[in-house]
């Protein structure tokens, strides 16, 4: 028996749960909700504004998204946060990123740096804590480099990180060391974070190295962090189709391939939210261009291949792609032929961050599943609507508090891979979109419900009517979901899953939605605001 039904007005029930809030908050979220009319449209949605104070948000601060998503899972950096220790956590691994240090290379992800600041720092000052953290990390690591993140109280004092940082580089010799002004209250979330993590690494290490590595066809994989080893499987598919990845922004990542990522000829940028800054200062400075693939999905890797090798326009390559494609499929086509029967017409709900919301619907279609509500965290418009809107988004206040650097053409370096003419040949023949991207609101079916930072009251009320399979989230959500009785698929750090990503992790996902959705603990699950009183209390006036 499958669990898909008609889902006769989700306009009707979205007013439902409107009416519980303000009038003046209903407003503004009757416009991060919106229903997708006509499949291979994409309706206006609101998007990148702050969460309004008192809902219980998915998002995360800028501080999270710069060292926690975009340096997180770069291996031989020290990550210094300049701040509280209850700050501090997140510069230690929480994300399950992986990594496999060159021989003779240093990993530094299991550590965790802070200076955590007291009172009295704040109160006086932390710059001189945070120059003899500097100097104790290079004493006892001597690491290629060190990087500083600056906290909330570190903005509302105003240390200097980035003249602290400048005077240690200047001091070491050997040891880059810059600074990041993220602090969690720039921005309205996590986004924040990336855009200013883009602009460092670009400004102080993307050009660094200019040797040029071996292999004929080189490319750089932008928006992969690694969660579970997804990179390790990309890079297996890559080799066997002969491929060299120069660098990936940032899963598996050393900051000696950062300096020499601009010796690559194509860009491919998975999670475009996160990374698509860095897609196009590179374009700008050096003129190596970037496409938008997708490796998360079997049918979408093999796109995503054929889309490279394309680029390419090399006979040798392109049969190669088609080889790997047709010797990895086979495992795949065997373990849907397997797992369909068992999920096909179930529904799933996806609310994640970055692409993943919009890739994951590739997994889910392939063992027949439906997407019939989706949204990210902390997407902004041109994630859903695709990037054509971008010259109709205002910017406001939010989105002027984050540096915009001034990129121009590199004078030596400066180098186009392609000429305009071939780069619109590639585009009508080959269909390659470069600097594209179609968002996901498109490629949803008709009727579906698309949400912008969806709220916890909003989660638990979409849940009781489309009643999903599978939620998809993160671990914020996760234990309050499962009490009612669902399923939640943790797709920030997978749980203890993974990889998902390429043909394998395509088969490691089917067979885990496999067993969530078919086991029958769930049904069993009770949540306790059904049977328990709580607490009960009286307003006594003391007039």
């Amino acid at each position: 028996m499958v669990d898909k039904k008609d889902f006769p007005n989700p306009e009707a029930f979205k007013k439902q749960i409107l009416e519980k809030y303000p009038t003046k908050v209903a407003r503004k979220r009757a416009k991060a909700m919106v229903v997708v009319d006509e499949e291979g449209s994409a309706p206006i949605v609101q998007a990148n504004v702050r969460t309004v104070p008192g809902i219980i948000t998915q998002r995360g601060c800028s501080y999270a998204g710069c060292k926690g998503v975009v340096l997180g899972p770069t291996r031989d950096i020290i990550n210094i946060t300049h701040g509280p220790i209850g700050c501090g956590f997140y510069s230690w691994l929480t994300r399950r990123n992986q990594t496999k240090p060159d021989e003779g290379g240093e990993n530094y992800m299991a550590y965790c740096f802070s200076t955590d600041m007291q009172e009295e720092n704040i109160v006086f000052g932390g710059e001189k804590k945070l120059r003899e953290a500097i100097q104790e990390a290079y004493d006892m690591f001597h690491p290629k480099a060190i990087s500083v993140f600056a906290t909330c109280p570190v903005g509302l004092i105003g240390d200097d990180i980035h003249a602290i940082a400048a005077q240690a580089k200047e001091k070491f010799g050997d040891c880059n060391v810059f600074a990041f002004s993220c602090e969690g209250y720039k921005g309205v979330s996590q986004s924040a974070g990336h855009h200013i993590a883009n602009n460092q690494i670009f400004k102080h290490v993307v050009g660094n190295d200019d040797t040029v590595q071996e292999g004929k066809y080189k490319i750089n994989l932008l928006g992969e962090y690694n969660i579970g080893g997804d990179a390790f499987e990309i890079e297996r598919i890559l080799d066997l189709c002969g491929i060299s990845l120069i660098s990936t922004f940032s899963g598996n990542s050393s900051i000696d391939h950062f300096a020499n990522s601009h010796t690559a000829d194509l860009n491919t940028v998975m999670c475009h939210r996160s990374i698509n800054y860095m897609a196009d200062m590179m374009e700008t400075k050096f003129g190596i261009p970037w496409i938008k693939v997708n490796f998360i999905g079997a049918e979408a890797t093999a796109k995503s291949l054929r889309k490279i090798a394309a680029y390419f326009e090399d006979k040798k390559l392109i049969d190669r792609v088609e080889e790997v494609i047709k010797a990895e499929l086979p495992a795949v086509e065997e373990v849907i032929s397997t797992i369909k029967p068992k999920t096909e017409g179930k529904v799933a709900m996806l609310f994640v961050g970055g692409s993943r919301a919009h890739h994951y619907q590739e997994l889910f279609t392939e063992i027949g599943m439906e997407t019939v509500s989706a949204g990210y965290e902390f997407g902004h418009r041109d994630d859903y609507e695709g990037r054509e809107v971008l010259p109709s988004i205002k910017l406001d206040a939010d989105t002027r508090n984050i540096e915009e650097l001034k990129v121009d053409k590199d004078p030596e370096r400066y180098n186009p891979r392609k000429t305009p003419e071939q780069l619109e040949k590639l585009s009508k023949q080959k269909g390659l979109d470069f600097a594209g991207y179609h968002g996901m609101s498109k490629e949803m079916k008709k009727g579906s419900m698309v949400i912008d930072d969806i709220s916890q009251w909003e989660t638990e009320k979409w849940i009781e009517y489309y009643k999903p399979a599978v939620f998809c989230a993160g671990i914020k959500e996760k234990y309050a979901v499962q009490k009612m009785g669902v399923p939640l698929k943790q797709l920030h750090s997978y749980d203890y899953g993974g990889p998902y990503a390429g043909f394998k992790g395509a088969i490691n996902f089917y067979k885990d939605i496999e067993r969530i959705t078919t086991t029958r603990v769930w049904s069993l699950i009770s949540p306790p605001w059904d049977y328990s009183n709580g607490i009960k209390a009286d307003l006594v006036s003391n007039g």
